[in-house]
């Protein structure tokens, strides 16, 4: 593995553990990271989709293993903590993927689906990274990559307020651990093609968002691997959502908030 800051490419003779590894983004950094010679140990609920993308990692002739977890189960998140600890089969890349969207009338939420809501997100990544660090900085390298979005920068219900705490702790992470070794970064894609809006109970083409603000997942993926490569703190893939993120800050909260209401 190069080292880390460097500029060549990430993966290679690896370990990479990736969260909500079952579809989505999630599968898409397994089939990348295997390509380029990584071997990758895939965490999510159902097994039958793990061991679909299990089998896509082998086919580039890299071991995959298959980690059946509910990340909100504490003996499930302490598992995959204690396999992401392990100093006798070491993860160089850590990806924190696993995500889930709520409807945006916080007031009429159930409150408890808020709260795992932020445990997904903001608690489940925490405790990973804190079970990477110390194996990392013993041994002096590691990467670890957080999945946020451009809904970080924007009003956004608690979904957005969720992201931003990611991208604030991973800054933060980053500058403080880059110089022993280990890197943090960020990304914040804007709206991908994956089934995370089929799984809000949005069809394909009723999402209300404009044809040009869609990603597709591969490049999403190859765009924040080429920056956890180069150690970046925040990855944001494509020109037109980097344009988005430097207009954002300069725009009314009321005008903010009504475009965060798009695409739930």
């Amino acid at each position: 593995m190069p080292a880390a800051g460097g500029r060549r490419s990430v993966a290679g003779m690896v370990t990479a553990l990736i969260t909500g590894a079952s579809s989505g983004l999630g599968a898409e950094y397994a089939r990348q990271l295997a390509r380029r010679g990584a071997d990758v140990v895939l965490v999510g609920r159902d097994r039958d989709a793990l061991e679909a993308v299990a089998a896509q990692a082998r086919g580039h002739g890299r071991d995959a293993e298959v980690l059946v977890a509910d990340l909100l189960d504490p003996g499930a998140l302490a598992a995959v903590a204690a396999r992401v600890a392990d100093q006798a089969r070491p993860v160089e890349i850590l990806v924190n993927n696993a995500g889930v969207g709520m409807p945006l009338a916080f007031e009429r939420n159930d409150i408890e689906d808020e709260v795992r809501h932020l445990r997904l997100h903001d608690e489940v990544p925490l405790r990973l990274m804190h079970a990477a660090l110390e194996p990392m900085l013993g041994r002096g390298h590691g990467r670890i990559l957080n999945v946020a979005s451009i809904a970080a920068f924007l009003p956004r219900s608690t979904y957005g307020a969720a992201k931003q705490w990611l991208v604030s702790f991973s800054r933060w992470a980053n500058v403080t651990y880059r110089a022993r070794g280990v890197t943090v970064t960020v990304v914040c894609p804007g709206f991908v093609h994956t089934n995370f809006h089929e799984r809000l109970g949005l069809p394909p083409g009723q999402e209300g968002i404009a044809g040009w603000m869609w990603l597709d997942a591969p490049t999403v993926v190859r765009g924040s691997l080429r920056d956890l490569a180069r150690g970046r703190a925040v990855s944001v893939p494509s020109a037109r959502y980097r344009l988005v993120r430097r207009v954002l800050p300069l725009l009314p909260d009321r005008l903010t908030a009504g475009l965060g209401r798009r695409g739930r």
